[in-house]
C-alpha cells in the first residue's frame, strides 16, 4: 500500500553475540504502520520494545533485515544520510522529557527546527501553535525546571513533532505520570497524532491506554503478534 510510513521486515538483533550471554532480542520482527494510525506496542519489560523503537528510528542498527521509512530504505544509507531521515521524518517521545534545560519550552521546540533549516520567525510560530493546542501555551517563556510533570511531557510532544514528522515513535510516554495526569497527557498526545495525520507507534505498560488506539501488537518471543 502506497500509505505505509514505516516497514519493518525481518528484524533481528542479538546482543553478546557469540558469549554465554547471548541474548536474541528480536528474531524476524515484522511491521507495517499506516498514515493516520496509532498502534500501541506491548510487551513485558526486556522484550525488546526500546531496541524496537530504537532501530525503527535509525538510532540502532539491526542484525538483518530492513526499515523502510516513507518510501525510502535505509539500508546502505551512511550516517549522514541516515540522520537527514531521522530528522525529516522521526519524532521521539521517551518516558522522560529529557528537554534541554537551559532553554524555555519555546525554545526548545523551536531549537529543531533551526537545525533543519527552518527560519526562526516560521519556528517560533510552529512552536507557539503546538503549545497552544497541548495548552501549555501561557507557559511557553518557563524553563523545564518550572513546570509540572505534565507539562514538560507536553512541551516533549511538541518537541518531536515540531519538524513534521511522517512517524511517531513513543516509549512509555505516559509511565513517569500519575494515572490522571497520564490520562491527560495521553489524550494531549492523540489529539497531536490525528491533527498532524502522522502514523505513532506507542509502547505502553498500560492496557486501558492501549486500547484507545487503533490496533495493539505484542512484542513475543522476537516477533510482533496481533493482539485482539
Amino acid at each position: 500500500m502506497n500509505d505505509v510510513t514505516l516497514r519493518l521486515n525481518g528484524l533481528t538483533k542479538t546482543y553478546l553475540k557469540g558469549t554465554p550471554g547471548e541474548v536474541q532480542v528480536l528474531r524476524g520482527a515484522d511491521l507495517e504502520l499506516h498514515a493516520g494510525e496509532a498502534v500501541a506496542l506491548v510487551a513485558p519489560s526486556g522484550a525488546g520494545k526500546s531496541t524496537l523503537l530504537h532501530i525503527a528510528g535509525l538510532l540502532d542498527t539491526p542484525d538483518g533485515g530492513t526499515v523502510e521509512i516513507a518510501g525510502q530504505k535505509v539500508k546502505n544509507k551512511g550516517d549522514r544520510s541516515r540522520t537527514a531521515l531521522r530528522r525529516q521524518d522521526v519524532g521521539f517521545v521517551y518516558q522522560f522529557h529529557h528537554l534541554l534545560p537551559e532553554f524555555t519550552a519555546l525554545e526548545n521546540i523551536t531549537l529543531p527546527q533551526l537545525a533543519n533549516g527552518v527560519s526562526e520567525k516560521a519556528a517560533q510560530a510552529r512552536a507557539m501553535s503546538l503549545l497552544d493546542r497541548v495548552g501549555v501555551a501561557p507557559r511557553a517563556d518557563h524553563r523545564p525546571a518550572a513546570l509540572s510533570g505534565g507539562e514538560q511531557q507536553r512541551v516533549a510532544f511538541c518537541r518531536a513533532l515540531a519538524n513534521k514528522p511522517r512517524v511517531l515513535l513513543a516509549d512509555e510516554p505516559t509511565g513517569n505520570l500519575d494515572p490522571e495526569t497520564s490520562d491527560q497527557v495521553f489524550d494531549a498526545l492523540m489529539a497531536l497524532v490525528r491533527d498532524e495525520g502522522l502514523s505513532a507507534l506507542i509502547a505502553t505498560h498500560n492496557m486501558e491506554l492501549a486500547a484507545r488506539m487503533d490496533r495493539k501488537l505484542r512484542l513475543e518471543g522476537g516477533v510482533l503478534r496481533p493482539v485482539e
